[in-house]
């Protein structure tokens, strides 16, 4: 997992009006924590945060006064309508340290025929990673599986130094049958057809 640097600047205004202006020259407020450190609460680009965070669980290398902190995105708030981003809480990590995140769940391959609904029960998979080696995404074959078919927690191969942080028996994906067409929209038009 590559890191993307990020410059920051510290923040000292707080409340909606700052916050405002902020968002008014294309920078997204924000908060630093961890570790037991103070919060520090900063101002970073908005293009640049927005094309970091289309990658999920990134490692951002925030530059802060001359300093460099290695964080993760713990909380992002966007626009409801616009989908702009609002503010974010960043989470500082060390190298080597463990944390907890929820990768994205990817299938692959091709159900049994007879079309089948697959369902995906938990979109992503809450995993323990070293903070530096969070994988993208994890990949589930759903080839030939058929109607009542499920997927579990423990059934998904995982990276080296990736551990589950999730009941293992938990449902990730599941095969749902096919539901059948109503024949009682036929029946009626057959009434009609007799009456008539």
């Amino acid at each position: 997992m590559s890191e993307v640097k990020i410059s920051a600047e510290a923040r000292t205004e707080f409340g909606k009006g700052a916050a405002r202006r902020v968002r008014r020259e294309n920078k997204v407020p924000g908060v630093l924590y961890g570790h037991g450190s103070d919060p520090l609460h900063l101002t970073l680009p908005g293009h640049e945060l927005m094309m970091a965070l289309k990658t999920p669980n990134v490692l951002l290398a925030v530059e802060l006064e001359g300093k460099n902190e290695l964080a993760i995105p713990k909380a992002v708030q966007r626009d409801p309508l616009k989908g702009f981003i609002e503010h974010v809480d960043l989470l500082l990590v060390k190298r080597g340290e463990k944390v907890t995140v929820e990768i994205p769940v990817q299938t692959e391959g091709e159900l049994a025929p007879g079309g089948n609904l697959l369902e995906h029960v938990l979109n992503a998979l809450p995993v323990e990673a070293e903070a530096t080696h969070i994988p993208e995404a994890v990949t589930v074959s759903v080839q030939g599986l058929e109607a009542g078919a499920s997927v579990l927690a423990k059934d998904i191969t995982l990276p080296n130094g990736v551990s589950l942080a999730v009941d293992e028996d938990a449902v990730v994906l599941q095969v749902l049958a096919a539901q059948a067409e109503e024949p009682a929209a036929e029946g009626a038009e057959g009434e009609e057809a007799a009456e008539a």
